[in-house]
Order: C-alpha cells, then sequence, then structure tokens
C-alpha cells in the first residue's frame, strides 16, 4: 500500500514539474510573440519589485553610511597632510624671511665697510644678548686672538653703535650706546653744520624715551640745525675721528644758554644687530706698545 503511494506521489510531482515547464515555455513564447506580458504577470512583477526595494533599502542605507564614514576618514587624512604641508611652509617662509634679513644686514655691513678704507677693521657676529641687558651689552665671537681690545668702537650696519668693554680670548664683550650706565661709554664727538662750522661735544646718554643720544658740554650751538651730521672726533684717543654717529633731531637750550644739549638719532640700528665692525684703529697707524 506505502509503495502504491510513494509511486503515486513520484507521477503527481512529476506532472506538476512538466505543467510548469510548459506554463513557462508557453508564457515566455507569448511574450516574445505578442511583445506584452501576460495577464497578471506585470503585477507580479511590480509587487516582487516593491518587494525587493523594501528588503534592499536597509543595505542600500548601511551601503551609503560605509561609504559616508569611509570618506570622512580619507578627508580628515587629507586635511592632516594639508595642514602638515602647511606648517612646514609657514616655517620655510620664516626661515627664508630669517635668511633675507640676514643677508640684508650683511650687505649692509659690506656697504659700511667699504667706506671704512681709513680704518684697520675686524668682522665679527653676534653670539649673545641677554634680554635683561637687551640696551646695555652684546657678546661678539672675536677676541684678543683676533686683535680685539677693551675700548675699541664698534660699528653696526650703518654707524657707531658702542665700545668693546671687556675682550677675551674668543669672545668680547660691547657696550651699546644705549646703556644707561651712565658713567662708562663716552664718546668724544663734534658736529658738522650746514656753513661749515664744527662744534665739538661730549655723548654721555640715552634718552629712552626720545630714543635719542644725549650730546653735551658743547663748543657752541649757535650754528647747529636739526639734520647736522653728528660723528666722532678722535679727541682724547678713545676712538678714531670720523665715525658716523647720526643725525641732530633737537637742540635743546636753557634760559641762560648755559649746559645746551642736542639730541641725536643714531644711524645705526641697535635693536636688531647681528653683525659688527670693531674699529682697530687708522690705517697706517701703529698700535702703541
Amino acid at each position: 500500500m506505502k509503495k502504491n503511494n510513494s509511486s503515486r506521489n513520484i507521477i503527481i510531482a512529476v506532472t506538476i514539474v512538466i505543467v510548469i515547464i510548459l506554463l513557462v515555455t508557453f508564457s515566455a513564447m507569448q511574450r516574445d510573440n505578442n511583445k506584452k506580458s501576460l495577464p497578471g504577470q506585470s503585477q507580479t512583477n511590480n509587487v516582487i519589485a516593491k518587494v525587493d526595494n523594501v528588503v534592499k533599502a536597509p543595505f542600500r542605507l548601511l551601503e551609503s553610511g560605509v561609504k559616508s564614514i569611509n570618506n570622512l576618514f580619507n578627508t580628515y587624512t587629507e586635511n592632516q597632510e594639508l595642514k602638515k604641508q602647511i606648517d612646514k611652509s609657514v616655517s620655510l617662509e620664516a626661515e627664508l624671511a630669517s635668511q633675507k634679513a640676514e643677508t640684508r644686514k650683511l650687505k649692509e655691513q659690506l656697504k659700511l665697510n667699504d667706506t671704512l678704507t681709513d680704518y684697520d677693521v675686524i668682522n665679527a657676529s653676534v653670539i649673545n644678548r641677554s634680554p635683561d641687558s637687551w640696551q646695555d651689552v652684546l657678546i661678539i665671537n672675536k677676541g684678543t686672538k683676533d686683535g680685539i681690545e677693551a675700548n675699541m668702537a664698534v660699528m653696526g650696519d650703518k654707524g657707531l653703535i658702542g665700545r668693546v668693554i671687556i675682550a677675551e680670548s674668543g669672545s668680547s664683550k660691547v657696550e651699546l650706546l644705549t646703556t644707561q650706565n651712565q658713567n662708562t661709554n663716552h664718546f668724544p664727538v663734534m658736529i658738522q653744520t650746514k656753513d661749515e662750522k664744527t662744534a665739538y661735544g661730549l655723548m654721555e646718554g640715552y634718552n629712552s624715551k626720545t630714543h635719542t643720544l644725549i650730546v653735551s658740554q658743547l663748543t657752541s650751538v649757535d650754528n647747529i640745525k636739526k639734520g647736522d651730521l653728528v660723528s666722532t672726533s678722535g679727541l682724547g684717543n678713545n676712538s678714531p675721528e670720523g665715525l658716523v654717529v647720526g643725525e641732530v633731531k633737537e637742540v635743546k637750550k636753557n634760559k641762560t644758554g648755559l649746559n645746551a644739549e642736542v639730541l641725536v638719532t643714531p644711524v645705526a640700528d641697535m635693536y636688531d644687530v647681528s653683525s659688527v665692525t670693531v674699529i682697530k684703529r687708522l690705517a697706517g697707524k701703529q698700535e702703541v706698545e
């Protein structure tokens, strides 16, 4: 009995498969001939498409989210690389600006040296400048082994900036004209007036408010005018004659006409100093043994 039921089931299954194959074949033939779907097939396809969209929607959202996150990480990485390049570019620009400034200073120093042919000079670089004594002292990389001695005048990019106060073997300490020490660094100077008159005096201080050097003990102030050239006089043997100091900014007289002062604007930059020229002596003049 069981054997008959099994055979019947097989026959029924084979019959169903054959019928399905025939229906599919017939449907395909009809679609090809009529160029349109069979009745009910279009609705079935629409239903299947909607179901497919509903099923795939979460996967599309997930794929879109993964792509967005991936793009975000890529953008972050690119931004980090760009930031590194920008930082490097800024650093290079700063270095280039510093090198340009140093080159400009050296060119100015060379131009100054061309005007100092009447003097024996020593070129040196600034190696230290303490913030707490910025206006007073700087250290250069030349010393006694290079022929530098105390009291030698020191020139900046355009004119006189100070004097050597301590000379050691490989370095020297230079006191600037802007020092607040009123007891040192005095230079005898002369003022050449427009009418070819010469007044002599002593540079003995610095006014930090007006950024001017103070010249007093003048032999005369009658002909001194704003813009007159001030240079070292060579008197007292503390410095050679003719080193440019600055230009007259103002003549200050009191009621009696005595103790007049001349304020002088320095021609040299004493705040941004990277190289200097030390004046040993007038060319051809022998050192005192």
